[in-house]
Formats: structure tokens, C-alpha cells, sequence
């Protein structure tokens, strides 16, 4: 029972203690924490952490819907053409068509002529007439002025060739839309790709592709009120400003998370040559999105994706597949009902953020024991990085680097504050205690110094004489004891030429009380009286100098006249001064 109550008079001071140390310190660990979110310094490690969950993803194999004729060096040293002609192209484009592709994807700017001027027109009239073939142009940028699509394409069979490339050169989204950007550059010709109207939205290669192929199957894109793409139930939701770990999103794009299917084998891959001579079987064509691009090195249409941190070799992807994978997760979603990335909003990345920063002060805490702190730290990171790989597998990226930082932060922190306070504040109260040492020594070096000088030893001098002039004085003013008594009172009224401060050190103005005459009152002990009855009237300021005499009649001790009114005067502000001095060190002193 007794326990029982001592637990319950101790819990406010509990509940103060957890307040302070766990919940003050969380929200702290956690307000930094945002904040250098906000301000973009986590935005590289958690891209690094995202590409991690990325590569350990298992992966899907490819999408059967896709076909990528792929030019590779073989091609170009075979043919002897680079870039390759437009009756080389013509030709490949025939037979896709031929053999029933349902959407075929130029990844080749074709706005300049190559080869024979008999092949350029074959590939223009092709262009004109098929309406399964998208082109593909380049935006204008600031420092670009872009680059139209081949002759002959109409605008609605325009697809846009620019990826989404991140700071470190990853691709990690998808191109939906995109607006062309002004360009600084005078524009040699225009084009729908460097017109930069905002109403200019023109659809991305892969976009393009994917609309023609579900139009196909009787689906067609549908605009929802916040401006998203809907295909049936499947909303295309846009990346903000401010998206997982990104803080400054290019504004004027829709981009999608792309979320890549396979490092290499994401979408079958034929050669140009294999293509041409009719080694393809028409199954792997038939009804399929086919996609013709360079996936040669020397052609530099390579890009880093996640994938590329965990390779040695083959680091880059070809820009070709990299179109394939985003058209790949979009029919995906729509077609087999699988989900495409998201994240959370601000608020709730936040609070995952303090939940996981709460939990780590919790720890540091509760458990007391080192290798238990450690234990549980390293339980709490394996159960974090967990739960993020499996939010990641159901297509959800969460933050994990923010709320690790956290945990570590908050368990460090409590530790410190819980633990080792004691022993800083003492540490730093010895090192205070050193310095006020020091500084104590010094000062009374200086005051032995003040002590032993000629100037201080001159000034004791001087008071003894004072003193032994007093005696004098008041030997000369109090009246010889009679019949064992003194007199009760002992007014001197002695005219006097010494100075206010002189006099009312030698003036006697008390009432001496009445003793016994069988006990002597020796002469020492009168002095005495006298000495204290002068230094409260010294102290007191209420006696009235208009009732004291101005002249006092120099003194005569031992036969030797007493020093003038000028020397009394300097003696005594020379012991007052000598006084003040002594207080002020022996208080420094304490």
C-alpha cells in the first residue's frame, strides 16, 4: 500500500520528466529535421534511399505488350550508317506495320535529311499516311531552340523525346505532359516543340503511345477537376512542387514517379538487322507497342536510373527503354489494376517523422543499459527500414531516411540530457572552479604586495601616532576618579582651532553611568568607552555644527605641540581612505 502511494505521489514529477526529456527533445529532433528537409539537404539521401528500395524490388519480368527494335553498334558498323538513313528507317517502319504493330514509336529526331533524297521521300510519304506511327520532337529550352519533328507527322502524332533528368543525372520520373520553355536563342524555325504558350501542352512519347493503345480498346483519357488525367478508375496524379523527397519540382510539367519494371529486362528487345531480315517472328510484333530507338554506346541516348548504383557494368539504360518502362507502369495501372507510386502529403510525412523520433527518446529513456540501448536502436531500424520496403512493394514511398535521423538523433540526445548532464554541468563547473582559483591567487598576490610597500607600512605609522594622540587627549579631558567615583558627565567645551572632523573625534558628550564605589573602574576601560563613544558620533550626522565651538586650542602631549588644523585633516581622510580600501578586499576576499 505504502509503494503503492509513493508511486502515485511521484508520478507528476514522472510525467514532468518524460515531458521534458522525451516529448521536448522530440520535437525539437524533429522541427530540425523538417526544416533542413524544407531547405532540400536531405533531398539527396533520401533519392539515394529511393533508389535502394528501387533495386531491391523484385523484378516483373517484361511487359509482353512492348517490342523495342533497338540500333546498336553491331548496326551501325554493319550498315555503315550514323545516324541511320531515311530508306534504312522507311524500311523498318514497312514491315512493323506489315506485320500488325498497333503503335509504333520513332525515338529518332528526323528533321534533316539522311541518305538518299529517294529514301527521304519514302520515309515522309510513310509518315504522312500511317496513323499508328508517333515522331518525336525535342523542347526548347533557355539555351536550346529545340527541334521539330520529321516532315510530313501531323501535330496530334507529336510525342515529346525529353526525360525528367534529376540533379545527378537519374531518371526517376515519368513525362506526361511538358510546355516548351523560351528559349534565349534565336529560333532558326518554329515549331510546335519551341512554342512556348502554357496552353501549349504537348504529350510525352510514352504518353502518346499508350493514349493510341487504349483508344484502341474503347478507353480514352478523361480530365478530372483538379486537371489530372483519368483513365477509367486510374487517375494519373500529379507530382506537386513538393513530392516525396523533392522539394523543387519543375512546376510546369505533369510528371508521374516512374516505376521501372526490370534493370535489363524490362521490354523484349530485337535488332535493326534481325528486323530487317526478317528474323523477328510476327507474334513478338502483332498488336504490340513497338518502339525504334538507338540503343548503341556511341550514340550517348543513355541515362542513369536506380538501377545504375548497384551495376558494374551497363550502368546506363537507352532513352528507348526508358520511354518503354513509363508506357509499361501506365498500362499496367489501367489495364491489371497495379498501383503507381505515391506518397504522402506534408502532415503526414511529418508526423511519421515524429512518431519515429518519439520512439528513439522513448528507448533512451527507459532502457539503461548500453548494449539493451543498442539492442532495441537496431530492433526499432530493422522494423523502420522494413515497413518502408513493404509500404515500397505495395508501390507507397514513404519517408525512411527523415525518421532514421530522427530515431538516432532522439536516442543520442536523451542519453546525453538523461545520463551525462550531471557530469558536464560538474565538468564545467571544475574548469569555472580552476579560473575563480587563479583569479583568487592573483588577487592576493596583489594585496600582499599593497601590505608589504613602504607607502602602506608609512600609513600604520601615521595611525599609531593618531591613536596615541587620542589617548592624550581624552587623559587631558576626563577628570580624575574621586571617592571611587567619576563624575556623570563629561562635557569638554574647550574653545578649539582643529577642524569640525578633528573635534568630534576628540569631543566627549555622554552620560557615564553610575558605578559602585567598591568596584573600581580602571582608566583603560574608560578609554575604551571614549574610543566608542567617537566612532558613533563620527557615524552620526545629527549633531549640530552651530553648536559647536569653531576654535579648539592646539593640544600639548609629552610636551610636544599636536600637528596643525591642515596635517589633521589630511591624516584622517588618509585612514578613512586606508579603511574603505580594506573593506573592498577583505568582500572581494569572501
Amino acid at each position: 500500500m505504502q509503494e503503492s502511494s509513493s508511486r502515485f505521489r511521484n508520478l507528476p514529477q514522472a510525467v514532468l520528466t518524460f515531458g521534458g526529456t522525451v516529448v521536448l527533445t522530440s520535437l525539437v529532433v524533429t522541427g530540425l529535421i523538417v526544416g533542413l528537409r524544407e531547405l532540400g539537404k536531405l533531398e539527396g539521401l533520401e533519392l539515394g534511399a529511393f533508389d535502394g528500395l528501387m533495386r531491391s524490388l523484385p523484378d516483373k519480368g517484361p511487359d509482353n505488350r512492348f517490342l523495342v527494335v533497338g540500333i546498336d553498334d553491331v548496326d551501325i558498323q554493319t550498315r555503315k550508317e550514323y545516324p541511320i538513313e531515311d530508306g534504312t528507317l522507311a524500311k523498318a517502319l514497312t514491315k512493323l506495320e506489315d506485320q500488325g504493330a498497333e503503335v509504333i514509336g520513332i525515338d529518332i529526331l528526323r528533321d534533316v535529311k539522311q541518305g538518299a533524297a529517294a529514301g527521304r521521300q519514302e520515309l515522309v510519304d510513310l509518315l504522312t499516311q500511317s496513323e499508328r506511327i508517333v515522331a518525336v520532337c525535342e523542347l526548347s529550352r533557355a539555351d536550346a531552340p529545340g527541334t521539330p519533328a520529321a516532315p510530313g507527322i501531323p501535330e496530334d502524332r507529336v510525342g515529346v523525346a525529353d526525360l525528367p533528368v534529376d540533379a545527378g543525372g537519374t531518371i526517376r520520373q515519368g513525362m506526361i505532359l511538358a510546355i516548351p520553355q523560351k528559349s534565349n536563342i534565336p529560333l532558326p524555325v518554329e515549331h510546335i516543340c519551341n512554342n512556348a504558350d502554357p496552353e501549349n501542352q504537348l504529350p510525352s512519347l510514352s504518353f502518346q503511345m499508350v493514349v493510341r493503345y487504349l483508344q484502341a480498346k474503347d478507353i480514352e483519357p478523361e480530365q478530372i477537376k483538379s486537371g489530372e488525367i483519368k483513365f477509367k478508375s486510374t487517375i494519373l496524379h500529379r507530382l506537386q512542387t513538393k513530392a516525396g523527397a523533392y522539394r523543387q519540382l519543375n512546376p510546369g510539367a505533369y510528371q508521374i514517379l516512374l516505376n521501372y519494371r526490370s534493370p535489363k529486362n524490362a521490354v523484349k528487345q530485337v535488332s535493326l538487322r534481325d528486323l530487317l531480315a526478317d528474323k523477328v517472328p510476327a507474334t513478338a510484333i502483332k498488336d504490340k507497342i513497338v518502339l525504334v530507338g538507338y540503343t548503341a554506346d556511341i550514340v550517348k541516348d543513355t541515362f542513369y536510373t536506380p538501377y545504375s548504383a548497384g551495376s558494374a557494368d551497363n550502368q546506363k539504360m537507352p532513352g528507348v527503354v526508358v520511354h518503354a518502362q513509363n508506357a509499361s507502369q501506365i498500362l499496367s495501372a489501367v489495364l491489371d489494376q497495379k498501383p503507381l507510386l505515391w506518397y504522402w502529403n506534408d502532415w503526414q510525412e511529418s508526423l511519421w517523422i515524429f512518431g519515429w523520433t518519439v520512439l528513439g527518446a522513448i528507448l533512451a529513456w527507459r532502457i539503461r543499459t548500453p548494449w539493451l540501448l543498442v539492442l532495441g536502436g537496431g530492433v526499432a531500424i530493422a522494423i523502420l527500414v522494413g515497413t518502408s520496403y513493404l509500404i515500397f512493394i505495395q508501390a507507397g514511398w514513404i519517408p525512411l531516411v527523415p525518421p532514421l535521423i530522427g530515431l538516432l538523433a532522439s536516442v543520442t540526445s536523451v542519453v546525453l540530457i538523461d545520463r551525462y548532464a550531471a557530469t558536464i554541468v560538474k565538468t564545467v563547473k571544475g574548469f569555472l572552479k580552476i579560473n575563480v582559483e587563479i583569479d583568487e591567487k592573483k588577487k592576493n598576490e596583489e594585496v600582499a604586495a599593497i601590505v608589504e610597500s613602504d607607502y602602506f607600512l608609512d600609513l600604520q605609522q601615521k595611525a599609531k601616532g593618531l591613536k596615541s594622540r587620542d589617548k592624550n587627549e581624552v587623559s587631558a579631558t576626563v577628570e580624575p576618579p574621586l571617592a571611587g567615583k567619576f563624575k556623570e558627565k563629561v562635557i569638554d567645551t574647550t574653545p578649539t582651532t582643529q577642524p569640525i572632523q578633528s573635534r568630534r573625534s576628540t569631543e566627549i558628550i555622554n552620560t557615564i553611568p553610575t558605578v559602585q564605589p567598591t568596584q573600581p573602574i580602571e582608566f583603560v576601560d574608560y578609554l575604551q568607552q571614549v574610543r566608542d563613544k567617537r566612532n558613533k558620533l563620527k557615524a552620526s550626522a545629527q549633531v549640530s555644527d552651530a553648536s559647536i565651538p569653531e576654535t579648539i586650542p592646539a593640544e600639548i602631549v609629552d610636551g610636544k605641540q599636536e600637528p596643525s588644523q591642515t596635517e589633521n585633516q589630511e591624516e584622517m581622510a588618509y585612514l578613512e581612505q586606508l579603511q574603505r580600501r580594506g573593506k573592498k578586499m577583505r568582500e572581494g576576499k569572501k
